[in-house]
């Protein structure tokens, strides 16, 4: 560095310095007895002379030329600021509804596999893949020609049976009138009697296995065991499939049911009473909106768990759902709102407008164009706003942007004046 801006860098300390002494007297009266009276006619000079003008007694801003507390400077430093620029919201009061957010998802009521309770050839599908069925409905068709001939087997041995049983009953008849008569003997009754009781032995046994072979029958039509919609098939027609197989292919397809539908989800165990609450009033609204869609489904809290995660402190609910047009999908993950009850008077701010410091939240209120610092106690957030417990009654203003940058007593340009309007609520 050069000389001459050594001398200049020096010119410019001393020069603050003596700016400074001159502005603030009061830290220089006690080292230099009068200087607060001979730079009165310098610091008249100032631009802000008229806001720190010293009193007749002597300068500093106090009289008799005493200097300022800290308070005193903060304050006067304050009001010296610009104003700051700020947007501001009308503090509300009305009823609010008491709501808990989650995400859960969507579990169909009931699910079935079909799978053969037999070993047969597919002989026919009756449905397509995905279609929706009723109850009832004749899914699958499987090759049924040999029980069907084993039937009309035991059909016949059923006719020959009472064929016998007609011969042994006359045959018994017969003998048991000689014996009265004295013609006949006491064994060929017996063996009469004897040949009508095996007789109706072998058609109660033909016609216990026709019941057991039209069961079987039944098995080779498969049907749907509830309504709802069915997934893809494994197996198409002509394939054999087998009973008791627990691969991925020994089950046909699955049918779930999708009207009524369950949206399953968890909330914490702090709201655990108010749920309870909401169940015995009979209310308990959900709304469930599927991620990556506009559209929403209600619905009512139908399960609430017997027990608390003791892991996570949550408790699962199962809200149930119409779901008529299909907008809830089964293993779909949905955002749920639950309406527990409203509120009837609550006190809300916008979120933006809660700050938090040492000793709590608190907020700026707005008035008479500066902002003053209030305590505030906020319950809970919902729906982009704090709920406030204590420190406001509603109707207030708030700063509702650019509160950090504001400070108690700092003047203020609200930069939102046309939304500015009391009596919101």
């Amino acid at each position: 560095m050069s000389v001459g801006s050594k001398a200049f860098s020096v010119l410019v300390v001393a020069g603050g310095c003596a700016a400074a002494a001159v502005t603030w007297p009061s830290y220089i009266e006690p080292h230099f007895s009068g200087f607060t009276e001979r730079s009165q006619p310098l610091r008249s000079m100032l631009p802000w002379a008229s806001k720190e003008a010293p009193t007749a007694q002597g300068g500093g801003g106090r009289p008799g030329g005493a200097p300022r507390s800290p308070q005193e400077a903060r304050q006067a430093a304050i009001a010296a600021r610009p104003p700051v620029p700020i947007d501001t919201d009308i503090v509300k009061r009305g009823p609010v509804p008491l709501r808990v957010d989650a995400v859960g998802s969507v579990q169909p009521i009931a699910s079935v596999a079909l799978k053969t309770r037999i070993d047969a050839q597919i002989d026919k599908i009756f449905v397509n893949d995905g279609a929706v069925v009723k109850e009832g409905e004749v899914l699958v068709q499987l090759d049924s020609r040999q029980i069907a001939a084993q039937i009309k087997q035991t059909e016949a041995n059923i006719a020959k049976d009472n064929a016998a049983l007609e011969g042994a009953s006359r045959d018994m008849a017969r003998t048991t009138e000689l014996v009265g008569r004295g013609a006949g003997t006491q064994l060929a009754a017996d063996n009469a009697r004897t040949a009508l009781a095996a007789a109706k032995a072998s058609l109660g046994a033909d016609q216990a296995l026709l019941e057991n072979q039209k069961v079987q029958l039944s098995w080779y039509t498969l049907t749907a065991p509830i309504t709802g919609r069915v997934g893809t098939f494994t197996a198409k027609a002509g394939n054999i499939i087998r009973s008791g197989d627990n691969s991925a292919t020994g089950s046909l397809a699955s049918i779930v049911q999708t009207t009524p539908i369950y949206v399953a989800f968890s909330v914490p165990q702090a709201v655990l009473s108010e749920i309870r609450e909401a169940l015995v009033a009979g209310q308990g609204e959900v709304t469930a909106t599927p991620q990556g869609s506009t559209r929403s489904a209600k619905g009512k809290i139908a399960v609430l768990d017997n027990t608390i995660d003791a892991s996570t402190g949550t408790i699962t609910l199962r809200g149930i759902f119409d779901n008529a047009d299909d907008l809830l999908w089964p293993g779909q993950l949905c955002n749920l709102r639950v309406t527990l009850r409203t509120e009837s008077d609550v006190v809300s701010i916008p979120r933006t407008a809660t700050l938090s410091g040492q000793n709590g939240n608190f907020v700026y209120i707005i008035e008479n164009g500066l902002a003053r610092l209030r305590a505030v106690k906020v319950g809970r957030f919902q729906d982009g706003r704090d709920i406030i417990l204590e420190g406001l009654k509603g109707g207030e203003t708030v700063a509702s942007d650019g509160g950090l940058l504001l400070v108690d007593g700092v003047r203020v340009d609200v930069k939102n004046k046309a939304q500015d309007k009391k009596g919101a609520t």
